[in-house]
């Protein structure tokens, strides 16, 4: 039962996600379409967070490095290699390099969960400093300039190997969102295959897991890097969907924000931490065309509000609820069975007196 419904959950996601992919475009002004190519770049994001966090149990404070690494990196690289193909490519990999690294040495290492949220971030906000520092021209990687806090003017992707044809904003919405179907299904192999059940494994008991011969070091590794490499991939969305990227990417309140999504997405689930930053970012959006409410102060009772009330997010609850209801329906039913057979019994027992 638990099975069919994973399978009917997933076919739903994607039946909408595909829906989104080839509706939007044709309902929606550019506007809005440049708009939510960024929300879908914000959820490939928060996925790759939900999916270290909530399956692997690493609580890592600066995603967002991993995400801005990204951006900057496929910047770079477009603007030295002269198109977007290998750029993409690239940047990927330069990711998931990074977070490979940094996680070698806090998982060899042997850091606890609280060092390693603290690392993250603290990486993080060094890389914010450092690249706000690098106005001037000599600051330089080939011949793309870092531009310090003005970040660097972003070269749109291109059809695959032909670096003449530029994709259209609405076209940049396509690869994104079909990044984003990609990447969650990715995530759900990943989670229900041998390692990802490892995983989950460590996430549960360290110990445990370790004295069952598991190097829970590598396994957690591989999950940063993967973790890190979906980042990435949101990070080139990203950078694309605005045509710039620039060291704000790197600050506290991004970083903030991610954990924020994931909350109260719902962490365990992949679909939570999407649906968390899709919703976020609109809100956020609406509110930031009136000066009454602080942004800030809003996210912050939000956080307050799910961490006291919805402790386990919006996914979750949900699907919690519909359980409980489906449950009762089930018990009212047995209950209508049992009352009916009763009175057929009674009846039965009548015509036989």
């Amino acid at each position: 039962m638990k099975r069919s419904r994973e399978i009917n959950s997933l076919i739903s996601i994607g039946i909408v996600g595909l829906i989104i992919l080839f509706g939007a475009p044709l309902s929606l002004d550019l506007f809005s379409v440049i708009s939510l190519t960024t929300a879908i770049s914000l959820a490939i994001l928060a996925l790759s967070l939900g999916l270290i966090w909530g399956f692997g149990g690493i609580l890592c404070f600066g995603q967002t490095a991993f995400f801005g690494i990204g951006g900057y990196a496929y910047a770079i690289a477009a603007l030295n290699f002269g198109g977007s193909t290998g750029a993409i490519i690239a940047a990927v990999l330069v990711a998931a390099a990074a977070a490979a690294i940094l996680g070698y040495f806090m998982f060899y290492g042997r850091l606890s969960d609280v060092y390693l949220a603290v690392i993250t971030l603290t990486v993080t906000l060094i890389l914010y400093s450092v690249i706000r520092r690098t106005s001037g021209p000599e600051y330089k990687i080939g011949i793309a300039k870092l531009g310090g806090f003005n970040g660097i003017n972003v070269p749109p992707i291109n059809y695959p190997w032909d670096a003449t044809q530029f994709l259209y904003p609405e076209h940049v919405f396509y690869v994104a969102m079909v990044a984003l179907l990609l990447a969650y299904f990715l995530c759900v192999w990943l989670t229900k295959s041998h390692f990802g059940r490892v995983c989950v494994s460590i996430r549960e008991n360290e110990v445990r897991t370790e004295l069952l011969g598991y190097d829970i070091r590598f396994y957690k590794l591989c999950m940063f890097t993967v973790g890190g490499a979906i980042a990435g991939l949101g990070g080139i969305m990203f950078a694309n969907s605005i045509g710039r990227i620039t060291p704000d990417v790197f600050n506290l309140y991004n970083a903030a924000l991610a954990i924020i999504w994931v909350i109260i997405g719902g962490r365990g689930t992949l679909i939570g931490p999407v649906f968390g930053a899709l919703i976020l970012f609109y809100l956020t959006s609406f509110l930031g065309r009136q000066a009454v409410v602080n942004i800030n102060l809003f996210l912050g009772l939000v956080l307050i509000v799910f961490v006291l009330v919805v402790p386990k997010g919006i996914v979750p609850s949900l699907v919690e609820l519909w359980d409980r209801r489906k449950s009762r329906r089930m018990t009212a039913r047995s209950a209508r069975r049992m009352r009916r057979r009763g009175r057929s019994r009674v009846k039965e027992v009548q015509v036989e007196d």
